[in-house]
């Protein structure tokens, strides 16, 4: 394991990732998917892409026993600090997960690791990386259990294209140099590539992993809303069961 680019850009962040504003909302994130993912204390989830944890720590807060995932040593590092009971971290390629029917609900937000699996300048042995994602997102889930990811949002990135943004219509991938600041301020450019989805393609790739969706809505970090789809919001939220 080891080499995506997430890596890097995690390691230069360390802690500081918690400072920007697409964290914030954590909490109202947290309270909808508890939700309408119907879930209750002694509950399994699996959160792929975990990041520094703050969903899962949440979660736990909540009785939830969470297993979270994330590619970066450094991420999974900070989620280890004051580790609440029913919590779990590993590091974890998501493209290599290996559980099978485990977990009542499987979380991938705020593109943790779907959506951050394609680059169209690097080859990559599977063809559809964020494909592969979810049909192992799919395959955790016991039978009826419930899949929340968020995705960004094709339409949203074309309509606030920036300068700064190369996007790759072939691909539906987006490429940004951005500029990341450590815990203590120095700043590195990173190079971002984040692909990017319609609520129709969800909904086939969904198809393809095994899962029936039951709602995308459209969505930004913080304000988990039950929205009709539309093009000025960054992000969907595909919610399906197994």
């Amino acid at each position: 394991m080891g080499g995506h680019w997430f890596e890097e850009a995690a390691s230069h962040m360390g802690e500081a990732y918690l400072r920007y504003s697409f964290t914030k909302g954590t909490e109202q994130e947290v309270n909808f998917l508890i939700d309408h993912l119907g879930l209750k204390p002694g509950m399994r989830v699996l959160d792929v892409g975990c990041g520094p944890g703050r969903h899962a720590h949440l979660l736990a807060e909540r009785g939830v026993e969470v297993i979270g995932i994330d590619i970066s040593k450094k991420f999974i590092e900070i989620a280890e600090q004051n580790k609440l009971p029913g919590l779990k971290f590993l590091r974890l390629d998501a493209r290599e997960m290996q559980f099978k029917k485990e977990f009542d609900a499987v979380i991938s937000l705020c593109q943790g690791a779907f959506g951050l699996a394609a680059e169209p300048q690097t080859a990559v042995e599977i063809r559809d990386p964020d494909g592969e994602i979810l049909k192992r997102m799919s395959s955790c889930l016991v039978d009826g259990g419930k899949l929340a990811l968020t995705a960004f949002s094709a339409y949203f990135q074309l309509q606030y294209l920036e300068e700064r943004d190369t996007f790759y219509a072939d691909h539906g991938v987006n490429h940004e140099v951005a500029v990341l600041k450590d815990p203590i301020g120095k700043e590195t450019k990173q190079d971002l590539w984040t692909s990017c989805f319609t609520p129709r393609e969800l909904r086939l790739m969904a198809a393809q992993a095994g899962l029936t969706v039951e709602s995308i809505w459209s969505v930004s970090p913080g304000r988990y809303e039950c929205l009709t789809p539309t093009h000025t919001t960054p992000e969907f939220l595909l919610i399906a069961t197994r």
